[in-house]
């Protein structure tokens, strides 16, 4: 990277999955090493503030769309969007991928600090059927608390009752009797 090369998204993958997993190993040992990489953090999160701070609206937001930017910010606090909108921005995301499964995901709000979504899997099943609606709900709940981690939960909720015509009612003594002839008028 010194040569000014930006990573690709696969190698970036690499790396974030490999950090995870020395920061793991840091945690278990404790000492100077651990120290330096939480200071670090700390002054680089001042920086993205700082950088954050100096643009204008356009660039803020563009910024704030960047998914790797994004968790940063998010992860120092700064990310200039509300929380129920990334949250939100996320369930659209995700919606594609339910709909080819023959379901539907809808962003159904914020109730105090609980992500709701409307969640229909294929088959006419609710929500609460089979591992597949389990792993819809994972994959959503995964989603909505890495954009959203001051959010507490996601929650299913059940869509609104399709409003459908009643049935006119015909009283079967209609469809049964005939109405009596009228009496001819005089001509």
């Amino acid at each position: 990277m010194a040569d000014g090369a930006r990573l690709p998204d696969p190698a970036l993958e690499v790396r974030l999955a490999r950090l995870d997993q020395v920061l793991a190993e840091l945690e278990s040992a404790p000492g100077p090493a651990l120290e330096a990489v939480s200071l670090l953090t700390e002054v680089y999160g001042e920086a993205l503030a700082r950088v954050l701070e100096a643009a204008d609206a356009p660039l803020r937001e563009r910024l704030a769309e960047d998914e790797l930017l994004g968790h940063l910010m998010v992860l120092h606090a700064i990310h200039p969007e509300p929380a129920e909108r990334r949250a939100a921005r996320a369930v659209e995301r995700l919606r594609p991928a339910v709909r080819e499964r023959g379901g539907d995901l809808e962003w159904a709000g914020v109730d105090g600090q609980v992500a709701r979504v409307r969640l229909s899997t294929g088959g006419g099943c609710g929500a609460g059927c089979g591992s597949g609606a389990a792993d819809a709900v994972a994959a959503v709940e995964a989603a909505v608390l890495a954009v959203a981690p001051e959010l507490t939960a996601v929650e299913t909720v059940p869509a609104p009752a399709e409003r459908r015509a009643a049935p006119a009612f015909v009283p079967l003594s209609t469809l049964t009797h005939r109405a009596a002839p009228r009496p001819q008028e005089a001509r």
